[in-house]
């Protein structure tokens, strides 16, 4: 539902900020509050959780990080709770590493990450990384920078319809040799090419 909150911190508290908005504060769940600087303007970018019982909002610095919770609250056997106390530890880099070579150790030093919990972390989301260590969602912010936006946008819709970075990459320097005029014309020829 909502995106992101623009507004001011008026609290750090251990476990939440509180994001005020016009007047209207906002308790979000963080991984690391202590990145948030109390009385200061800032965009946090959110995701509300609805459960049975419970609505809650969950905090994030950036959008890769917010994609990358997405991405751990998929997994089964991780809630919202656990994905944060794995993006407080700020080593996305060491989280990658170790999920694209199985290691399993490092995933088992997070709070109530056994080695089962681990195992599934890796089958789940090995191979859903760009070269830069942006997460392939949808909504992750596109790493195929070429100098035109035409093309950039096009590789962006293909991103969201799933495509792998690794299939991108590939129609990504055909598609830079045509001379196309539109993010939909971009689009199409790629998707042409990916079917081929």
């Amino acid at each position: 539902m909502f995106e992101y909150l623009n507004g001011l911190i008026s609290a750090v508290t251990p476990s939440y900020i509180v994001v005020d908005v016009s007047g209207v504060g906002y308790k979000v769940q963080v991984a690391n509050p202590y990145r948030y600087e109390e009385n200061s303007e800032t965009k946090v970018y959110v995701e509300q959780i609805v459960r049975d019982n419970e609505q809650s909002l969950y905090g994030f610095y950036d959008l890769n990080e917010k994609n990358i919770f997405l991405h751990l609250i998929s997994v089964s056997g991780i809630g919202p709770k656990s994905a944060l106390a794995i993006l407080a530890g700020q080593d996305l880099q060491g989280l990658i590493h170790a999920i694209e070579n199985d290691d399993v150790k490092f995933l088992t030093k997070f709070p109530k990450i056994g080695k089962k919990t681990a195992q599934q972390i890796i089958l789940d989301l090995s191979g859903k990384f760009t070269a830069e260590g942006q997460m392939t969602l949808g909504e992750a912010p596109v790493v195929f920078s070429s100098g035109n936006q035409e093309l950039e946008d096009g590789l962006a819709a293909l991103d969201s319809l799933g495509y792998s970075a690794k299939e991108i990459s590939k129609v990504k320097s055909q598609l830079e040799k045509t001379n196309l005029k539109s993010a939909d014309e971009y689009l199409r020829a790629g998707l042409k090419l990916l079917s081929k």
